[in-house]
């Protein structure tokens, strides 16, 4: 059976009854055509259902498509960023194209990246990248680049962060304020030590220690991945302890999930027996049954950010870089209360 054959902008034009470069101004919204001959034109597009080509749009200069590098689709946090970065886009004509590593590690990472420069992407946004500071920098001297979730400067890419460290205080204070005074912090796990001074994880782990030698408290950190199931595996390692803990601090919401799993499991009820906070204030944070203690670093804002930071860089790629950092909040809920009683 023959394929149909694809529309053009030729038969745009025919149907409309204009010229070609008259289509053109109106797919470019540029100068010079007139509110009746847009009307006409995209009458004419919707009746056809023309799609631009978005190689040669790209050829031509911009493709209107933005890469969005994200290191795990299941966790719950990263759709709040991504409904940030689409509303802030909604009335451009910009749109997102999805690419996901499955926390694959640094190679996996940088073939999604290559594949969206290769593909014309007119810019990036790359969340929680794990790649090296020359290896992103070379990548943002190619297409204009914003990164999500990695502290540090460049002078070749903009930033936006959560304030981690006082992320972290927030949770201990609310916690020792309770009464615990054996708090236990699950991490994740960095691989390359040459990266931690930038990643979130490494500096939330550092201002709980922080927040802890404050308080005069034992420092207690277990070692795992911010995914549901290093949490479970983090919390049957404290169990496993001679002393456990009176409170678990998760360093994100989907690792407290894991923690909850685990302690349901051990047959602990949360907060009687041991209270429990996290970490992004996902939606499922906030679902009844669950009224999870957690520090909302405001996903959506952090999304809108970086979108317009990164349509500030692709409109002007020799502007000095930014660096915006958010300040978090805790939010109180049920999964935290006073330890119990010896």
């Amino acid at each position: 059976m023959e394929q149909p054959r694809r529309v053009t902008i030729v038969d745009v034009a025919r149907h409309a009854n204009v010229s070609t470069t008259a289509v053109s101004k109106v797919l470019r919204n540029a100068y010079g055509a007139s509110p009746a001959m847009r009307a006409k034109v995209q009458q004419a597009i919707a009746e056809l259902g023309y799609r631009p080509n978005a190689g040669a749009r790209g050829l031509r200069g911009k493709t209107y498509t933005i890469g969005v590098m994200l290191p795990d689709i299941r966790n719950p946090f990263f759709p709040d960023i991504l409904d940030g970065i689409t509303d802030q886009l909604r009335d451009t004509d910009y749109h997102v194209l999805l690419g996901p590593s499955h926390n694959n590690g640094e190679t996996a990472e940088a073939e999604i990246i290559a594949a969206m420069i290769d593909r014309g992407m007119d810019g990036m946004i790359l969340i929680a990248p794990l790649s090296g500071r020359a290896h992103l920098e070379q990548v943002a001297t190619t297409v204009p680049t914003v990164l999500i979730g990695r502290h540090g400067h460049s002078p070749h890419y903009d930033t936006v962060t959560d304030d981690d460290t006082t992320g972290a205080a927030l949770v201990v204070n609310h916690l020792a304020d309770l009464g615990h005074r054996h708090i236990a912090h699950i991490e994740h796990r960095e691989t390359d030590p040459t990266h931690l001074a930038e990643m979130p994880n490494a500096i939330r782990a550092e201002g709980y220690r922080q927040a802890m030698r404050a308080r005069g408290l034992d420092i207690t950190i277990v070692s795992t991945t911010y995914t549901q199931e290093g949490g479970y595996l983090g919390t049957r390692q404290l169990l496993a302890r001679p002393h456990r803990p009176t409170a678990v601090f998760a360093g994100a919401d989907i690792v407290a999930m894991g923690v909850l799993t685990a302690l349901a499991e051990a047959g602990l009820s949360v907060p009687d027996d041991i209270s429990v906070a996290g970490y992004d204030n996902t939606t499922f944070a906030a679902l009844g049954p669950i009224s999870l203690t957690s520090v909302d670093q405001a996903g959506h804002q952090i999304g809108a950010n970086a979108a317009r930071l990164l349509l500030e860089r692709v409109a002007d790629r020799d502007r000095p870089s930014t660096q915006v950092k958010l300040t978090p909040t805790l939010i109180p809920r049920r999964t935290t209360a006073p330890p119990p009683r010896a």
